[in-house]
């Protein structure tokens, strides 16, 4: 062979090698990542080429397929009773994408786990589709139901959410305004334009407020902060007199801090006295008493300042609460009553109040209960996990204490339930400095315990941004207690 052909022969032998090479490395070394590829039209057709496996709440399905018309995507999602439950489920959108439990277990409802392999080789034989698992959640229909209600009602902007205290189950998970996900379901322009409408809402529809947004919690802090003084001894007697004076004045300032109970009710009042009436001066005074690097402590021991909350099966994650680090001694006295640079999503404040029912100890949430394959067999089953002993159980039961008093006696009365032993506190949050023009949060955190022992803790969070309502009559009494009662009695008294 002369010399040019064999150059020519070495120099194709290089380009065959290297395309040898190249098919290996995308075979081999990126199959996965090309095969996950967003722009990849193939993991879509895939995805929705059978029915997807349902999520299940009360043991009835939430969600459904149908046949998708006119598109190489042959299914697409439908929900029941879909803006109840947008929350929990989210949506599995061909146009879109996917969020919450739709996204999470993707694999598993859309038949690809790896867990399912041995029934997609059966199926194959049998001549069968691919079938999906199922998500078995832990919401309580009736109490969702009885959440969403009663913020649709007002006509709010809020959330609800109901735990189990003694294992971290969520009973109810509830976001208002909220959204059908079926009309965000196909592949068309339709879906594509109302997920731009939905998104450029000045409501916010599409937003997760009880997992996802942060607000300050006012009054319904002060529970932890009695938790904070009791646990580091600055009250021992939650019926003593206090020398908490009312107006408060600010450590460091020229302000004063007034209770919209009155001087007289509330200066030197008892911790327990400053509860049933939400006395700020008693709280704030705590709480610079405690200190701020021990109130903090306290705060991080419920929960605060964690990225998230992710149970065993990562299928809840939530927005992180704020106890700021070095703060002065204005800035910790603010947070005494919930307010400052203090922030918290609804979820937190519901562990905490579940805490104080569990005898201080804060369990993990969690959403799903199990994860069951096509042939109704078990996959993976949630164990409660703890995550921290926050209080002792004598601190908790102190707590408990005041906060049942509150509601017989004080601010919490519109939350009571014949035969069931509630406790609870209000909470009116300021927002930012100037609040002048802008209309307060209302909160209310409570629990309910029943004659057998059953037990049920609720955070309720108004927005009343978008009601028609005056400032004077925005309280977490007035508005929020009642759909806490209907959220109790809901899981309480079936």
């Amino acid at each position: 062979m002369n010399k040019p052909l064999r150059r020519v022969a070495i120099f194709c032998g290089v380009l065959i090698l290297a395309l040898l090479i190249q098919a290996n490395w995308l075979q081999y070394m990126k199959a996965d990542e090309l095969a996950t590829d967003k722009d990849n039209r193939r993991v879509l057709i895939n995805q929705y080429s059978t029915p997807r496996g349902d999520i299940i709440v009360g043991g009835k399905a939430v969600t459904d397929s149908v046949e998708s018309k006119g598109s190489d995507l042959k299914f697409e999602r439908r929900y029941r009773n879909g803006p109840m439950y947008a929350p929990v489920t989210g949506f599995a959108s061909q146009a879109v994408g996917m969020t919450f439990l739709e996204n999470t277990y993707d694999s598993l409802l859309s038949g690809q786990d790896d867990r399912l392999a041995f029934e997609r080789f059966t199926d194959v034989v049998a001549g069968k589709e691919r079938r999906g698992g199922d998500v078995i959640t832990t919401i309580d229909p009736r109490a969702q139901e009885a959440g969403y209600e009663g913020l649709k009602d007002l006509g709010a902007r809020g959330s609800v959410v109901a735990l189990e205290p003694s294992t971290g189950k969520v009973l109810a998970l509830v976001s208002t305004p909220s959204y059908d996900p079926s009309s965000l379901a196909g592949n068309s322009l339709k879906e594509s334009e109302r997920f731009t409408e939905l998104s450029k809402d000045k409501a916010e529809p599409l937003a997760n407020r009880a997992l996802r947004e942060t607000f300050p919690p006012g009054s319904t802090f002060k529970i932890l902060t009695a938790a904070a003084a009791l646990e580091h001894g600055v009250v021992t007697d939650v019926d003593a007199r206090t020398d908490a004076v009312s107006p408060y004045p600010l450590p460091q300032s020229a302000n004063k801090v007034s209770s919209e109970a009155g001087d007289g009710v509330c200066d030197k009042a008892s911790l327990k006295t400053a509860m049933q009436y939400s006395c700020n001066n008693v709280f704030l005074d705590a709480a610079v008493k405690v200190g701020a690097d021990r109130m903090r402590e306290t705060a991080e021991k419920f929960g605060f300042n964690e990225d998230v909350y992710s149970s065993d099966f990562g299928d809840l994650r939530a927005a992180k609460s704020l106890y700021p680090e070095n703060l002065d001694k204005p800035g910790t006295a603010l947070t005494g009553m919930g307010q400052g640079s203090l922030t918290s999503t609804p979820m937190q404040m519901a562990m905490i109040t579940a805490a104080f029912v569990n005898d201080g100890k804060v369990m993990q949430p969690y959403l799903v209960d199990e994860l069951r394959s096509p042939d109704l067999s078990t996959l993976e089953k949630h164990e409660p996990r703890l995550m921290s002993e926050a209080v002792s159980e004598s601190t908790a039961q102190k707590v408990r204490e005041m906060m049942e008093h509150t509601a017989e006696e004080g601010s919490a009365r519109r939350a009571l339930i014949d035969g069931i032993t509630v406790g609870g506190k209000t909470g009116t949050a300021q927002r930012g400095v100037d609040v002048r023009d802008r209309v307060p949060y209302g909160w209310f955190v409570s629990y309910g315990v029943g004659p057998e022992g059953k037990s049920v803790a609720v955070a309720v969070f108004i927005d009343p941004t978008d009601m028609d309502i005056s400032r004077e009559q925005i309280s977490g009494g007035s508005l929020a207690a009642p759909i806490a009662r209907d959220v109790m009695r809901a899981v309480l008294q079936k």
